[in-house]
């Protein structure tokens, strides 16, 4: 593992009474166990077929290399279609990987570099398709359709309106070999289409929901379309994993950070903060926002008990958010955790001038831009434990495949724990089907008959407008 989480400043003997007590490894060692056995009883099995994925022998990865490498010397842009975890994941490493401006380089140095423009199309705002199709070749383009269930809506839409256009662009037998689909094999609405049309299709594990799939073929095929080194980042997340599979809470770092946010949440920390300090990290918090909220807040626990769990997570940047929230952190309500993300050696830097002619600024002078950096980063834990705020950093060595990897799958496992400690179903999301059902009423699919009346009785009962 070459992650590294440093918890000092979650415990009281550090940044007191706020803190968490060291005596509850002791008294609540029967409930970390219980958590931890809970989730190491279910390994591969039932909704925890992502524990598994890191596994994969990666000779079995070839094929998919070798026709992602030829897709990626033909297009002048990859498109990935999808929402949530469909999107998400991928959001994360690819900006985590690839240059960050990667789509401002002009269309012949990307051609010479072999790299196509990437878009990963998460909404369904019209305005942003329209815009993406004058950005767009659709001769030169493909497009990576992604939903586990084959039925988002969402998705589905994005589908039809470029598939139309590209069959009016190119002729439909054209138009099939632009299109690829990632769903589960052998049922649902994007299934049934990619077999009809002939589309190249690769599978979902059933197994694995939308939160937890950035290691399946969700990831795998843009990552390998882009030249992402898939064989490298899920070394990365089977690393971490061996290291979450340990028993000791004090050497299974995501055992002992979910155990440290449940305890934050009996003392009323219902916050949980996600503030990497590098903006090549920056959308891990999206990341991290959907793993942990979708979830762990529930209303019921496994036995039917109302609980309305959950720990709310929000985003913060560093240093940029030094400037903003971290005022609110240090002085404002003791109900958050803030979960510091770091960077020891930035793959770049930029050395600040020693310029004789400015006669200010000398302590910049001769540093670089990622030692200020980490400067403030430091001075932000600083900030916080000398203000009696929970915080924990989590450290990489270094941004590159194998560490976030590793990263990613920590945070699948801290998550796994966390909902097995709270005794909550981690891997259903009741409230997020609730709003697939009324939407499917409101347009009219079949079957949804009974829902559609219930969504206008309830419009009907609605008294307060302005």
């Amino acid at each position: 593992m070459k992650l590294k989480f440093d918890y000092n400043n979650m415990m009281a003997d550090v940044i007191g009474e706020h803190g968490i007590d060291a005596n509850g490894f002791t008294s609540d060692a029967d409930a970390i166990k219980a958590a931890y056995e809970d989730v190491m009883a279910n390994l591969g099995k039932g909704w925890q077929e992502w524990t598994e994925l890191p596994y994969v022998n990666p000779s079995d990865l070839d094929s998919l290399i070798a026709r992602m490498n030829d897709i990626r010397s033909k297009a002048t842009a990859f498109v990935v279609l999808g929402i949530g975890g469909s999107a998400l994941g991928p959001i994360s490493v690819v900006q985590a990987l690839l240059n960050m401006r990667l789509n401002e380089f002009p269309q012949s140095a990307l051609k010479a570099a072999g790299m196509p423009k990437l878009y990963i199309e998460d909404n369904i705002d019209p305005e942003r398709m329209n815009e993406l199709l004058e950005l767009i070749d659709l001769k030169t383009t493909y497009f990576n359709v992604i939903t586990k269930s084959g039925e988002t809506s969402e998705t589905l839409a994005q589908f039809l309106v470029l598939y139309d256009l590209m069959k009016k662009a190119v002729g439909k037998e054209e138009a099939k070999k632009h299109f690829i689909a990632t769903t589960t094999i052998g049922k649902g609405t994007l299934y049934n289409l990619a077999q009809k049309e002939g589309f190249v299709t690769y599978g979902i594990p059933a197994g694995v929901g939308g939160r937890f799939s950035v290691f399946s073929n969700v990831g795998l095929v843009p990552f390998a379309a882009v030249g992402i080194d898939i064989k490298k980042l899920l070394a990365g997340a089977k690393e971490m994993s061996e290291a979450c599979r340990v028993a000791d809470v004090k050497k299974n770092p995501a055992l002992m950070t979910a155990y440290l946010q449940c305890k934050a949440m009996e003392k009323g920390a219902n916050i949980s903060v996600m503030m990497p300090y590098a903006d090549s990290l920056k959308y891990m918090s999206d990341f991290y926002c959907q793993i942990w909220a979708e979830s762990l807040g529930k209303a019921v626990d496994k036995s039917g008990k109302k609980v309305h769990a959950g720990q709310t997570p929000a985003k913060s940047l560093g240093v940029t958010d030094q400037h903003s929230q971290v005022q609110l952190y240090t002085e404002g309500p003791f109900d958050k955790v803030i979960t510091i993300v770091a960077v020891d050696k930035f793959r770049r830097d930029v050395v600040i001038p020693n310029d004789t002619d400015i006669d200010a600024c000398e302590f910049l002078k001769g540093h670089t831009m990622g030692e200020l950096l980490n400067h403030e980063r430091v001075a932000t834990e600083y900030a916080l434990r000398k203000a009696g705020r929970m915080n924990f950093t989590v450290t990489l060595p270094e941004v590159n495949e194998d560490t976030v990897g590793e990263l990613l799958a920590y945070y699948e496992y801290e998550t796994a724990f966390a909902g097995a400690y709270l005794g909550v179903d981690t891997f259903n999301q009741p409230g997020v089907e609730e709003g697939k059902k009324a939407t499917f009423a409101m347009l009219g699919r079949k079957g949804y008959e009974e829902k559609l009346a219930e969504v206008r009785a309830a419009a009907k009962k609605s008294e307060y407008y302005i």
